[in-house]
């Protein structure tokens, strides 16, 4: 929508008539007020030229004495005369018969009031001679910007009102509307707050609930009223006892971005950031930010380079001796951009953490064979499918796509301590291939990996763009470390709709191309949902976990683009169907068919045969296995990993396993509670 046709929306009015000057206190004040002299005067005046900002004339009828303050637009000055444009609103308006007191500039938290002489005039423009001397009158405690393009709603209960944001301060701000809504002043009650709105190039960039300060009625055509937000902080998020530690970066980073209202490029050193916000500070003078306002594209700088872009919003304005520190919540940013500030953050506090950073590969393979990652029997399957695992690994340590994230702790180009994680459905994220070595000094790198990924994971939920509602990691029972800090915590909070384990059995199946039928009665089917209504009522009544919210996420929302599609672009393979089979009209068993490429997880748990076992009366292993050898084509392997839940089921149906699995799945509005379980347990500390 551009400018000319939100203008019509929004009813606004471009004949206002001069204002009734409201600061006659000012003009006594000459005496005590600073000068300026000649000189200085034409440099601001010729300021205000190059800028295209206006100046004001005080003009006072003969008669009725009445005072207005008319607009100007000033020529360029080079002696002690100086050339005026009325501002084309007025042509209409006789503004012949008044005298001209006075030149008005608004300059800072400043008046500039020069008496002048009218040398000649005509029905758009005058001619004045200055001053040898002018004076700078205090005109406000706080600076008042003027505005231009940004649009507002008013809402009080069922009165509703738009005009244009004329001017503002930090804490408070002018609203234009057209009167046609006022024309029964009880619609509007000045006493009550309302919620006000602020558009620019039809986004929102501020809406709160502010009282109003007073409201003037001009001439009926239209209604200025000055509002201010009720408080100098507001609640964007939930309060959290564990906050990501804020740090001190030196040399500081910078924040850069066009002011909402003003237009114009701010650029602040940061005074300290997290993941999750950062603070920078004004002097009184230069005060021009308020709690509310939303900020659609920030930068993040370091040296001059921008490593982030995020969307932002101011959230607190508060003096501090005589600085005001502002507080700036990180409200939306790309992954790449989260994973470089994660980067600047981790090196600050331990120069050996690495995040998401190119990889050397040499090192990353030395370290999985000396730490065991890769055992004997799992390295029988790496190496038959050896350059598949070179070529994924590459790609996913060296390119930095967007579905995959790591952390290292490197000393010396050596690694101790990994961690990586990957986007496993649509809004749910796999942590995997955690490992670490001793480093002789008694740090234990496997916790500050996990640390590490604990701080990462929870400022990135918050990140709408990272489609991170559930995380979720598989761990051997027997393995204690990770049943202590993931299944611990499951066992500890004990709602298994915040944080679900549910127990697989991992096996290997051998699979080749059949044209065997299923026996008469039986039915292989994709699932239809009154097959996932079944599963969800026996799921619900043996885990009531969270197994089939991440699964439920197979579409992708509305405006974003599916996981399937991303992997594609990005060079990946990623994909899951559900499939039922059936006896006689009645559910036996549910099998996910995940795909992903071969190497992704080492233990093929993206990349396996989920089957979920609802009822094993009367199920045979062999109709099992006919039924995975059907769906295992898509494979193109001899044999396949199959996970079977329930656990139990495996040993009732006859089929001998390997070992064990523990799925544990959180919801990420918990992970506060989970970095304060771990706190506890561990002593790790996230300062």
């Amino acid at each position: 929508m551009d400018l000319e046709t939100r203008e019509s929306l929004f009813g606004l009015n471009k004949i206002a008539p001069p204002r009734f000057f409201q600061h006659e206190n000012l003009i006594k004040t000459f005496e005590a007020a600073k000068t300026l002299d000649q000189t200085e005067l034409i440099n601001t005046i010729n300021y205000f030229h190059f800028t295209g900002s206006p100046l004001f004339v005080l003009l006072q009828h003969p008669v009725y004495q009445d005072k207005l303050l008319a607009k100007a637009h000033p020529e360029p000055c080079f002696d002690n005369q100086l050339t005026c444009r009325w501002d084309e609103s007025y042509f209409q308006y006789k503004l012949e018969p008044y005298h001209a007191l006075h030149l008005v500039i608004m300059h800072n938290q400043s008046m500039i009031v020069a008496p002048i002489k009218i040398l000649s005039s005509c029905e758009s423009s005058f001619m004045i001679r200055l001053p040898e001397n002018s004076f700078v009158l205090n005109q406000r405690q706080v600076r008042r910007y003027t505005c231009r393009g940004v649009f507002a709603e008013l809402i009080q209960s069922d009165f509703v009102a738009r005009g244009e944001l004329i001017d503002f301060s930090s804490g408070a701000f002018r609203i234009k509307a057209n009167s046609e809504v006022f024309k029964h002043n009880n619609w509007f009650n000045p006493d009550v707050p309302a919620s006000v709105r602020l558009f620019s190039n039809e986004k929102i960039i501020y809406t709160e609930f502010c009282k109003c300060l007073r409201w003037q009625d001009d001439h009926n055509i239209s209604k200025e009223i000055v509002f201010a937000a009720e408080s100098d902080h507001i609640s964007r998020f939930l309060a959290k006892k564990i906050r990501n530690p804020r740090r001190h970066i030196s040399p500081p980073l910078a924040a850069v971005f066009e002011h909402p209202f003003l237009k114009k490029k701010i650029h602040r050193d940061i005074l300290d950031i997290s993941t999750t916000g950062f603070s920078i500070s004004d002097k009184p003078e230069d005060d021009l930010l308020m709690p509310g306002m939303m900020i659609p594209k920030l930068s993040i700088l370091i040296a001059g380079l921008s490593i982030a872009n995020c969307a932002a919003q101011i959230i607190y304005r508060r003096m501090e001796e005589n600085n005001i520190r502002y507080g700036i919540a990180i409200l939306d940013m790309d992954i790449h951009s989260y994973s470089r500030i994660n980067h600047v953050l981790g090196i600050n506090s331990d120069p050996q953490i690495s995040i998401s950073s190119e990889v050397d590969m040499d090192a990353l393979w030395e370290f999985f064979f000396q730490t065991g990652f890769i055992y004997p029997e799992k390295y029988a399957f790496c190496m038959a499918h050896r350059e598949s695992f070179i070529k994924t690994y590459r790609k996913l340590y060296q390119e930095n796509p967007e579905i995959a994230k790591h952390i290292t702790y490197e000393k010396n180009g050596r690694i101790y301590g990994h961690m990586s994680m990957i986007r496993a459905y649509e809004r749910t994220w796999l942590i995997h291939h955690h490992a670490a070595r001793s480093m002789g000094n008694n740090k234990l790198a496997g916790f500050v990996v996990l640390r590490q990924m604990m701080i990462f994971l929870h400022g990135m939920y918050q990140l709408s763009s990272a489609n991170m509602d559930y995380v979720i990691c598989y761990f051997r029972p027997e393995n204690k470390f990770p049943d202590r800090v993931f299944g611990g915590f499951a066992r500890d909070l004990n709602n298994p709709q915040a944080c679900s384990l549910d127990l697989f059995s991992y096996l290997t199946m051998p699979v080749a191309p059949t044209e065997k039928s299923l026996p008469q009665g039986w039915l292989l089917r994709e699932s239809i949902p009154i097959d996932l209504w079944e599963l969800e009522q026996f799921y619900k009544n043996t885990s009531g976990g969270l197994l089939l919210n991440i699964l439920r996420f197979g579409e992708s929302l509305p405006g974003n683009d599916s996981l399937e599609n991303i992997s594609e672009r990005l060079g990946f393979f990623r994909r899951w169907r559900i499939y039922s089979l059936i006896h006689q009209d009645h559910l036996k068993a549910v099998f996910i068919v995940d795909q992903s490429d071969l190497a992704i997880n080492m233990s093929d748990l993206l990349n396996c045969i989920k089957v979920i076992i609802t009822d094993p009366t009367g199920l045979p292993s062999e109709l099992l296995s006919l039924a995975v050898s059907k769906l295992g084509g898509v494979y193109h392997l001899d044999k396949v990993t199959l996970l079977i839940y329930p656990a139990s089921r495996t040993k009732s149906a006859g089929i001998s396993y390997k070992k064990q699995y523990q799925l544990w799945i959180t919801d990420m509005r918990y992970s506060n509670q989970f970095m304060d379980y771990v706190q506890g347990k561990f002593r790790m500390q996230y300062v």
